[in-house]
């Protein structure tokens, strides 16, 4: 059975983080044969520092990365098609789908979104030209939807690390991290946010000690103005009471243990949002900014499903953080409010993920929804 997923590279990261999981995952884990078409394998790069940017052609993982250049060369339609992120199939492609005896499952795998509406879309056909169908594929938190990637064995692997001290300790000092006695660790990484520096100055000046891990990304320009100075990988800088220290860009996997090792996360877009929901730490979503405010919906669809069975307190502090964040200011009155809940809210993130991960994963999903096409 052969699958082909397409890929273009619109926003940073996010789009060829979430391709990448999940074509790695349906090899790996359903024995699939599995193509991954990128438009910008530099970008791709960057999460897989074995990938050569200039082959049109080569094996990763054991899936066939393939460069979708503007020029179409044909190929041999796969049985399933996804359209990743509503991304424009070539035309030429779409004619030999239509011709097939047999036409492909196409599936356009949409957006993560909490909103009440996504459940109702999930599944649903589209009639598109020369007869075929194009099938809505949502991620999501609940019943009805096309549930989150998770791959097998990943939780496992994040508890044996949480539980090891030592372990956390030599990955960490990988990254030329050195954790310091009774310091919180927290992960940065975000879009451009000048609600940071009221964030920053909290930490400061906070009673605790901090250290901030920052990987490259577009908040470092930020973190980098408030410091006043550069912050290369590897570097350090001391403020106060918040110790900063850039990391170079890293693979998955070890993103993910990064994660793991954090007491708190602060991720944005998509992908990392789901890995940190796996790191069952306490997080902060920065979501990417649409036009009209159409992103606060989606904001506040998740919050309603997430806060379920938080205390009064501990709801509004974790409410005011994130809408803090997103609204790019009231940061240090809101971290403070967190502090204040931070116990429950760990347990909470806990109980968060451990329910979420009740669920089908994302992959799992899909190849079951060909299953149930093909019957």
């Amino acid at each position: 059975m052969k699958w082909d997923i397409f890929c273009a590279v619109v926003d940073n990261y996010g789009d060829i983080g979430v391709t990448w999981r999940l074509a790695r995952q349906l090899v790996a884990e359903h024995g699939l044969a599995v193509r991954l078409w990128v438009d910008d394998l530099d970008a791709f790069a960057h999460l897989c520092p074995s990938l050569d940017p200039h082959a049109a052609v080569q094996e990763q993982a054991g899936v066939e990365v393939r460069h979708w250049s503007g020029v179409w060369q044909p190929v041999e339609v796969a049985d399933v098609v996804i359209e990743a992120f509503a991304c424009t199939l070539p035309d030429a492609y779409v004619e030999v789908m239509a011709a097939r005896t047999v036409p492909p499952l196409w599936l356009n795998l949409e957006y993560l979104s909490a909103e009440d509406w996504v459940a109702g879309c999930h599944g649903l056909p589209s009639p598109q030209p020369g007869g075929l169908q194009k099938f809505f594929f949502f991620p999501g938190f609940v019943e009805g939807t096309g549930g989150l990637l998770r791959e097998a064995g990943l939780l496992a692997e994040r508890d044996a690390l949480q539980a090891d001290v030592g372990a956390q300790a030599a990955f960490l000092a990988r990254l030329g991290v050195v954790r310091q006695p009774q310091a919180q660790l927290i992960s940065l990484f975000a879009y451009e946010n000048a609600g940071l520096a009221g964030w920053l100055e909290a930490l400061a000046s906070g009673y605790k000690t901090t250290q901030l891990l920052i990987p490259q990304g577009r908040i470092l320009a930020d973190v980098q103005a408030w410091l006043g100075t550069s912050l290369a990988p590897g570097e350090r800088c001391q403020r106060g009471n918040l110790h900063l220290q850039g990391l170079p860009f890293m693979a998955q996997a070890d993103y993910d243990r990064l994660l793991w090792c954090c007491d708190f996360n602060a991720v944005r877009g998509e992908d990392s949002f789901i890995r940190a929901q796996w790191a069952a730490r306490p997080l902060l979503w920065h979501i990417y900014r649409q036009e009209e405010g159409a992103h606060w919906d989606k904001l506040d669809a998740f919050l309603a499903l997430y806060h379920q069975g938080l205390s009064a307190s501990a709801d509004a502090a974790l409410q005011q953080l994130w809408k803090a964040w997103n609204a790019e200011q009231g940061m240090a009155e809101a971290w403070g409010e967190v502090q204040r809940n931070w116990q429950e809210l760990r347990e909470h993130a806990e109980r968060w993920c451990s329910q979420q991960a009740a669920r089908p994963d994302l992959a799992s999903a899909l190849v079951q929804f060909h299953r149930n096409w093909l019957s």
